[in-house]
C-alpha cells in the first residue's frame, strides 16, 4: 500500500494521529489513492479535526470526485455534518460548484432532509456562495 493509500485510509477512519504522522513524513495531502481519490474526498465526515488537519497541510477542498463530480462540501451537506462543512468552507471550499448531476451543496442538503445545513447555508453571506 503506497503512502497516498495509507493517508486516505487514515482519513477515512478518522485516525488523526496516523494522519498527522503520515503528513509529517511527507505524504502529499492531495495525493490520489488507488481509486483516484484524495484523503479529503474520503475522510470521515463526522470528524472535523481530520478536515482541519488536511486543510492546514494544503489539501484542496475543491477536488471533484472522479465519478460523481461531488466535492467534500457536497458530501458533508448531504450527510448533515455541519461542523465539517463549516471547517471546509473556512478552508476555502466553494459552494458554487455543481456536481455531475448539476446539484450544489445546498440542494444536496435540501434533498436529503438536512434542514440544519440548509438553514446554515441560506443564512450565510453570499461572498462564497
Amino acid at each position: 500500500m503506497n503512502r497516498s493509500d495509507r493517508l486516505s485510509r487514515a482519513a477515512a477512519e478518522g485516525n488523526v494521529a496516523e494522519l498527522r504522522r503520515l503528513l509529517d513524513e511527507g505524504a502529499d495531502p492531495n495525493g490520489l489513492n488507488a481509486y483516484g481519490r484524495s484523503a479529503i474526498q474520503v475522510m470521515k465526515l463526522g470528524n472535523p479535526r481530520v478536515a482541519e488537519l488536511l486543510l492546514e497541510r494544503g489539501a484542496n477542498p475543491n477536488l471533484p470526485d472522479p465519478s460523481t463530480g461531488s466535492r467534500p462540501v457536497h458530501d458533508a451537506a448531504r450527510e448533515g455534518f455541519l461542523d465539517t462543512l463549516q471547517v471546509l468552507i473556512s478552508g476555502g471550499a466553494r459552494l458554487d460548484l455543481p456536481n455531475h448531476y448539476g446539484r450544489l451543496p445546498l440542494q444536496e442538503a435540501a434533498e436529503n432532509g438536512q434542514s440544519h445545513v440548509v438553514h446554515f447555508l441560506t443564512q450565510r453571506p453570499t461572498d462564497n456562495a
